[in-house]
């Protein structure tokens, strides 16, 4: 360093000193002592109509991390099933690729963490936006009946059986409730939003459409006998509808982009455990994919992160910014194909299978498959393409269980791992995470699920 560098930085610590200095003696020892903890809200500060807003707004930021904007169940859910595989070297990505999870997974649990916060800041904004904009649109609180019907459903659809959900307008810690109460719980979420979106507004409408095809997941999970219940809940919904999540540089990245295309942890997988759906081989135009390395991939690089090969990445989201739709039109529509199969009118079925297939160049329509059985697969199949990352492929796997008959071992990856190290485990859901012990009415422990079966 310089002489004039050396004086110039020593002038500088003398400077900062002194302002110290006088900052400490413009203090008492009090003031000094007091800390300000930014994590800590004071309930008088959102208490205005200001406050009700930011306090909405946060609910739709913490929705954007609990789907596509952070390494949520879109992610985890995927990687748990046959929509991606692991792509790098962290163990604990390894438990869930591997279906062989422990409780205490940060991966999980941070995800946990984050579906919690995003349910509990749309029930803290409902009666805030109630009582300080009353005359505000009701499409607003609504929404926060939405976010917490569709984050319950989203939990029930992926966690084993003894979810909790504290009260954070009392203070109050839940017990443990079952996948039943919990999909009970959700339903009675979106009723209640339903029920106030009764005018004819953009926001409305989009809210309803919202609503009604969360509804609609909600009664298929309930089962077989609420499937045509399902099916007229979202008959008005428009096919080209979709609720979407934005991303920015400042806020949050899309994260398929962050995980696959830019670290390469992520890689679509193809045919996973011989059970997994084609998703890369099936040249689908639902789901545009490349390898690592050739000509017009976004991926330049041939190998993963952790130097395994193939590297490919899919080309539904692209860049950092784009946006995704976590309910759609779409999904109504496929929701009404598995009503009407169920109500043994197949032909309306596939009807509705090619009417969706006649809005993407390349597909051609699909034929009658011949069988119930071979009916549900080609539902399903067509339900995993037109959904593919979007939360929906292990609360599928699930009801293909449950609903249908199959086995766990025909539909989820089986056989030897495809890291060459071990087979696939037995786990067909999530373990309620480690850190739900903090919570004194649950007394489990090394696993606190009340039941593990699909």
């Amino acid at each position: 360093m310089s002489l004039h560098r050396l004086l110039h930085a020593k002038a500088l610590r003398v400077t900062g000193l002194v302002v110290a200095a006088a900052a400490l003696a413009s203090c008492s020892v009090p003031e000094m002592l007091e800390v300000n903890d930014p994590d800590i809200i004071n309930p008088a500060q959102v208490s205005s109509p200001a406050g009700a807003t930011a306090v909405k707004n946060g609910a739709f930021a913490r929705l954007a991390a609990a789907t596509s904007g952070d390494e949520s169940l879109f992610l985890l859910g995927g990687l748990f099933t046959d929509e991606w595989i692991n792509g790098d070297s962290f163990i604990e990505r390894w438990q869930i690729d591997q279906r062989s999870v422990v409780y205490s997974n940060s991966y999980l649990t941070a995800a946990y963490r984050v579906l919690h916060r995003t349910r509990s800041s749309a029930e803290q904004a409902i009666p805030l936006l109630q009582q300080y904009i009353p005359t505000g649109p009701k499409a607003d609180i609504a929404e926060m009946y939405f976010v917490m019907a569709y984050v319950e459903n989203l939990m029930a659809e992926a966690f084993c059986s003894g979810l909790v959900f504290s009260n954070t307008l009392t203070q109050e810690y839940g017990t443990q409730i079952t996948t039943a109460e919990t999909y009970a719980l959700a339903l009675a979420h979106a009723d209640s939003g339903l029920a106030l979106v009764t005018g004819s507004s953009e926001a409305d409408a989009r809210v309803r459409n919202a609503l009604a095809v969360t509804k609609a997941r909600i009664l298929l999970n309930q089962g077989k006998g609420n499937f045509a219940a399902a099916a007229t809940a979202v008959s008005q919904v428009p096919t080209n509808y979709g609720y979407r999540i934005f991303h920015s540089v400042n806020a949050s990245s899309n994260q398929f982009w962050s995980l696959n295309i830019s670290a390469r942890r992520y890689s679509v997988a193809d045919r996973e455990g011989g059970n997994g759906l084609p998703f890369v081989s099936a040249n689908d135009p639902r789901i545009p994919t490349c390898v690592g390395g050739t000509a017009g991939c976004p991926v330049t690089q041939t190998v993963r992160d952790d130097a395994g090969s193939p590297m490919v990445a899919q080309r539904l989201w692209t860049d950092r910014l784009t946006a995704v739709d976590i309910v759609s039109g779409v999904e109504a529509r496929l929701i009404e194909a598995e009503a009407m199969l169920n109500a043994n009118n197949p032909a309306g079925a596939l009807a509705k299978l090619n009417e969706l297939r006649a809005t993407v160049t390349g597909l051609a329509p699909l034929t009658d498959a011949g069988t119930p059985e071979a009916r549900v697969t080609q539902l399903y199949n067509e339900r995993a393409f037109w959904r593919f990352g979007r939360g929906t492929r292990l609360g599928d796997l699930r009801r293909l269980v449950r609903e249908y008959g199959r086995s766990a071992t025909a539909v989820f990856p089986t056989g030897a791992w495809h890291k060459g190290s071990g087979s696939y485990g037995p786990d067909v859901n999530f373990p309620i995470p480690q850190a739900e012990e903090n919570n004194p009415n649950v007394t489990s422990s090394g696993g606190m699920c009340l039941d593990r079966s699909a």
